[in-house]
């Protein structure tokens, strides 16, 4: 028989002792008088007002508690004991001295008990246990002083109970009690065990120590929202608490009001660990977002990785490209890393701009990237940012924005190391860990299939550029002038372009100049501008002298009609022949082409539109070409180049050419190379460009493409 915690008649709190009676058969009748010491007589009380009672009564006297009374409840709930024994004889049972030590309590205080408890006839039956709640209180009986002793059953409350505590315990953390006085309470504990902390008794600030600093304004809101709403709220709030190894884990909590009398008595919550839940839902929404993933380039496909990871899973990201390809890295070679992403959570400093900074890889990150594992940086408060992992401009936005930790991680794809993503924690964010780390890890590694499309689409532009190149020639040395060329692809991986310039000379000793754009940003684009460049070479090389630039384009169109082989194209095609004094004669044809620039020695540049505009290349060969004249003096400059250097989305062609006149004139006395250095800083490199200026005059030196 055991028992567990009872409670004193002034409502104290609970106290260890006491056990359940056993029972007992009817006492002979006589006068009972409840009271006390103090109390005045009472008039006498039969105890077979007890006889039907529901609960179960016995009634004790004397010093030795001589057994006088039990009803039949009594005897149902403990068994029938025999009247006129002395307590310590009626109550022989195993554990009988704890009831035995409430009966010795009362008779020496006076003042009553109650207590709760337990039997268990037979310890191999746990079915059989009954539970109950009983109360000792001091009496006159007809024979002294003695105790009444009253008894109820709590045995179907308990099992309900303890159904309900195995239930919560196998789904919550906690469940837990908030009362009207702001004390709270653990039915079902588990606070401690997850934070390694005492559970807090009051609902003050003191919880929040615990509660991550960016979940502690809303978990608040909503407490004091649900309050606001009394009897009608609902509290619900998931939020992150700090466990005992030093890591967050995310708990779930719903609390609903109690009502006693129409009034709001206290609240009563469960709070869950939804960590495994959270985590798992995390997942598959970053991996399902890292499946629509569509950059063309690999910045713009790592562009919308850092998106992804911020700040769901970091405070910031910033993505770092090896110079290298090869792998492993060369021992001794100077290897840097470049940014071509970033992305930080709102409240942070902005980042500072993408402009290609790069660091040179030291020995600590060649060793993470070798080791293919991710490492984390801690940093100190107020400490300084770990250096050379990163380029000078981040290492002061680290040190600005109040990071706390930095990790790399190697990002590998085709079992080639690409470069690292660097992610910081910055302010009250702590470092991340083990299970934030690998699902870091995780995403990058989802994000393989878009970086290794881009990574395609990189080599096939660097292939095309590099065949490109090959076909843009270095421009002839010509006495009497000074030539310089540009080409410069467009930003923008896929962007690998149509647009071209060319110079050679004639037998006779003219000069010719061609630019020109075939439609399209693709490969197929990239190879008819190499058929283009080609035919038009052989054309004007093969028509002999007398040809005008008309005549040569002309021909370009039936060749190419007739071939099958007519891109939609535009063209400048010019003749350029000395003459006496520096002076050179210019011829051109214009194919539907931004006109070329006269940037003369003195005076104002001039765009050179001839009196009729002629349509691009194969597009009506009905229709006549013009050829347009104009003479050269000495330091007088040409220009040719396409339209990617003058528009814009945000400007128009004539504003574009307006721009590039006044920048122009402004370096029409710097050396062509030069020139053409400071005109390519108009385009917005959304568009390929060309370029390739003559200038009449004293040669400079020819400078490559």
């Amino acid at each position: 028989m055991s028992e567990g915690r009872r409670r004193g008649d002034d409502g104290s709190g609970p106290r260890p002792g006491g056990t359940a009676p056993p029972g007992g058969t009817a006492p002979p009748g006589g006068p009972v008088t409840p009271g006390g010491p103090g109390t005045g007589p009472a008039p006498p009380l039969d105890p077979a007002v007890f006889d039907g009672a529901v609960a179960a009564v016995a009634l004790l006297a004397g010093p030795e508690g001589r057994l006088l009374y039990t009803n039949a409840a009594f005897t149902r709930m403990f068994g029938a004991r025999r009247l006129g024994l002395p307590a310590r004889e009626a109550f022989a049972d195993p554990d009988g001295w704890r009831f035995l030590s409430v009966l010795d309590e009362v008779r020496a205080t006076g003042r009553a008990r109650q207590v709760t408890g337990a039997r268990e006839p037979d310890p191999g039956a746990p079915a059989q246990a009954r539970y109950f709640v009983y109360s000792c209180s001091p009496v006159t009986t007809s024979e002294g002083e003695g105790i009444l002793v009253v008894a109820m059953d709590t045995t179907t409350e308990t099992f309900a109970l303890q159904r309900y505590r195995a239930l919560v315990s196998a789904v919550s953390v906690m469940v837990w009690v908030m009362h009207a006085d702001g004390t709270m309470e653990e039915i079902v504990p588990g606070w401690e065990r997850l934070t390694g902390v005492p559970w807090h008794p009051r609902a003050d600030e003191g919880w929040y120590a615990r509660i991550h600093p960016r979940d502690r304004d809303r978990l608040g809101a909503g407490w004091r929202d649900s309050a606001t709403r009394g009897a009608g709220g609902v509290f619900q709030c998931t939020f992150r608490v700090r466990a005992a190894d030093g890591s967050y884990r995310h708990l779930s909590t719903r609390g609903v009001p109690v009502l006693r009398e129409g009034r709001v008595a206290e609240w009563i919550a469960a709070t869950v660990d939804i960590e495994d839940t959270w985590r798992a839902q995390l997942r598959e929404r970053l991996l399902a977002r890292v499946a629509t993933v569509t950059g063309q380039s690999l910045g713009e496909a790592f562009g919308e990785v850092v998106k992804i990871v911020v700040p769901e899973l970091t405070d910031a990201c910033l993505i770092l490209l090896l110079s290298h390809e090869e792998w492993p890295l060369p021992e001794h070679a100077r290897v840097t890393a470049r940014r071509v992403a970033s992305a930080t959570r709102p409240g942070l400093p902005a980042p500072p701009a993408l402009l290609g900074q790069s660091v040179t890889v030291t020995r600590t990150v060649r060793e993470v990237l070798e080791s293919r594992v991710p490492r984390t940086f801690g940093i100190p408060v107020g400490g300084p940012v770990p250096a050379e992992l990163l380029p000078a401009v981040t290492e002061r936005w680290l040190a600005a924005s109040g990071a706390t930790s930095v990790t790399l991680i190697p990002l590998v794809v085709d079992d080639t190391v690409l470069g690292y993503a660097a992610t910081s924690t910055n302010g009250d964010t702590p470092a991340l860990g083990p299970t934030e780390t690998d699902l870091l890890r995780e995403v990058l590694h989802h994000a393989q299939q878009p970086i290794r499309k881009a990574l395609d689409l990189q080599r096939a532009r660097r292939t095309a550029l590099a065949l490109q190149r090959a076909q843009l020639t270095r421009p002839p040395a010509v006495d009497g002038a000074s030539l310089a060329a540009s080409y410069q692809p467009a930003s923008s991986a896929n962007e690998i372009g149509g647009d071209w310039y060319d110079a050679f000379v004639l037998p006779d000793g003219t000069l010719v100049l061609d630019v020109g754009d075939v439609v399209g940003h693709d490969l197929a684009a990239a190879t008819a501008m190499t058929q283009m460049r080609n035919m038009l070479r052989a054309l004007a090389y093969s028509r002999g002298p007398g040809t005008t630039p008309a005549d040569v384009l002309a021909r370009f169109d039936e060749v190419a009609e007739g071939l099958g082989a007519a891109p939609f194209a535009t063209a400048v095609h010019t003749q350029l022949r000395r003459l006496p004094d520096l002076r050179w004669s210019l011829s051109w044809s214009n194919a539907g082409h931004p006109p070329p620039l006269l940037i003369p020695a003195h005076g104002d540049p001039l765009f050179l539109n001839g009196t009729e505009e002629d349509l691009p290349l194969c597009v009506d060969l009905s229709l006549p070409r013009s050829t347009h004249t104009r003479v050269l003096g000495a330091g007088d400059t040409l220009l040719l180049y396409t339209d990617g250097l003058v528009e814009t989305p945000t400007a128009s062609l004539a504003q574009g050419q307006r721009r590039l006149a006044r920048e122009a004139a402004h370096h029409r006395r710097a050396a062509l190379p030069e020139l053409l250095h400071e005109l390519q800083r108009l385009s917005d490199h959304r568009d390929d460009t060309a370029m390739i200026a003559f200038r009449a005059g004293a040669p400079e030196s020819p400078e490559s493409p």
